[in-house]
C-alpha cells in the first residue's frame, strides 16, 4: 500500500496517460512500462484516470483493471491517486473504496456538471465526504471542463468542513489571483489549516503558479522529468534556474495545450520515447495526420537542440 495522501503533498503528481493498443484495447504492458518511466523521472506521485487519462471512455471493468495494474506496479513507492468522479455517488464511492483496497493513496473528485450555486456545490461535496469517509480527497477545480465555478470562500469552507479533503487541484483560468487568495487563507484564520495546492492546465502557467505559492504540479506532460526538476528547483529556492529550464521545453508545453489535440501529441511523444507502444486516443478523439507529425518532428528537434546547447539530452526507454 502506498503512503496515504495528506496536506503535505508537494512535488509532481503526474497525470498518467491511459495506453491503448492500435485497435483501441487497453495496453496493460505499456501501462506498466509507463509507471516505471514516471518513477525513473522522479515523480512524487501518480494520478490515474484523470481527464487526460480518458477516464470517461473506459468501462468500469477497464478502469478497475487499469487501476489495479498501475497500483501494483507502483508497489507503494509513491502515492497513487485515482480519479473516481462519476455521475452517481454510489458508483463513485464503490470505485474509491476498491481503489483504496488495492493500495491507492487517495482519490480525486471533480464536481458534477450542472451545479450552479455555492449551496449546491457545498451540498454535493458534503455528500461525497460522507460517502468516502476518511479516504483522502483531491478536490479538482476545473471550471473550463465542468462549468462549475468555485469561489475562494467556498473552497476554504469545503476544506474547513471536511478534514478528509487534503489537496486542491487548481486549474481555473485565469487563476493566479485565485491561487494567491487560497494560499493566503493558510494564515488569515479563514480555513484554520494549511492545505496542499497542486496545479494543472498541462503546466502552461507552472512557473507563475509556483511563485504564487503552489506546492507542485498535478498535471501531465510528455517530458515529466522537466516538471520534476522545475518544481524541485522552485522548492529549493531557485526560481530563475527553474524558469530557465522550463523555457527550454516551452514549445512542446504550448503545443500540448491545444484543446482536443494535446493528448494525441503527448501520447505520440511518449510513443517515440519508448514509453508506450501506440499513440491511439479513443474516439471521440484527435488522430494526427502527416502535417501534425511533421510539426512535431520540428518541435521535438528544436527542444533537443536547445537541450544539447546546455549539455542536456532526453532519455528513452526500450519499448
Amino acid at each position: 500500500m502506498s503512503k496515504l495522501l495528506d496536506e503535505t503533498a508537494k512535488g509532481v503528481y503526474i497525470i498518467a496517460a491511459t495506453p491503448f493498443q492500435d485497435n483501441g484495447e487497453l495496453d496493460l504492458p505499456s501501462a506498466e512500462r509507463m509507471v516505471d518511466f514516471y518513477l525513473e523521472c522522479g515523480v512524487t506521485g501518480i494520478t490515474i484516470l484523470g481527464v487526460m487519462g480518458e477516464a470517461p471512455k473506459l468501462s468500469p471493468q477497464e478502469s478497475a483493471a487499469f487501476a489495479e495494474t498501475c497500483i501494483k506496479r507502483v508497489a507503494g513507492r509513491v502515492p497513487v491517486v485515482v480519479g473516481v468522479s462519476a455521475a452517481g455517488n454510489r458508483n463513485l464511492g464503490n470505485f474509491a473504496k476498491k481503489s483504496m483496497d488495492l493500495g491507492a493513496g487517495g482519490v480525486m473528485v471533480a464536481p458534477i456538471a450542472g451545479l450552479k450555486t455555492e449551496e449546491q456545490i457545498e451540498a454535493y461535496y458534503g455528500a461525497i465526504a460522507k460517502e468516502l469517509g476518511d479516504i483522502p480527497v483531491v478536490v479538482q477545480d476545473y471550471p473550463q471542463l465542468t462549468n462549475v465555478h468555485m469561489s475562494v470562500s467556498l473552497i476554504n469552507r469545503l476544506f474547513a468542513q471536511f478534514p478528509s479533503f487534503k489537496v486542491l487541484k487548481h486549474e481555473d483560468m485565469p487563476g493566479l489571483r485565485k491561487l494567491s487568495k487560497v494560499r493566503a487563507a493558510d494564515n488569515d484564520g479563514s480555513r484554520k489549516r494549511r492545505i496542499s495546492i497542486l496545479v494543472g492546465n498541462s503546466a502552461l502557467y507552472l512557473p507563475q503558479e509556483m511563485r504564487r505559492g503552489a506546492d507542485g504540479a498535478n498535471t501531465g506532460f510528455a517530458y515529466p522529468e522537466m516538471l520534476v526538476e522545475c518544481v524541485n528547483l522552485f522548492l529549493a529556492g531557485k526560481p530563475e534556474a527553474a524558469e530557465d529550464l522550463y523555457d527550454l521545453y516551452l514549445p512542446i508545453v504550448r503545443h500540448e495545450q491545444q484543446m482536443g489535440m494535446g493528448l494525441s501529441v503527448r501520447k505520440e511523444v511518449l510513443r517515440r520515447r519508448g514509453v508506450i507502444k501506440s499513440n491511439h486516443v479513443r474516439a471521440p478523439g484527435y488522430a494526427m495526420d502527416a502535417a501534425d507529425y511533421k510539426e512535431l518532428d520540428e518541435l521535438m528537434a528544436r527542444v533537443e537542440r536547445k537541450l544539447a546547447a546546455v549539455g542536456r539530452k532526453t532519455k528513452s526507454m526500450a519499448a
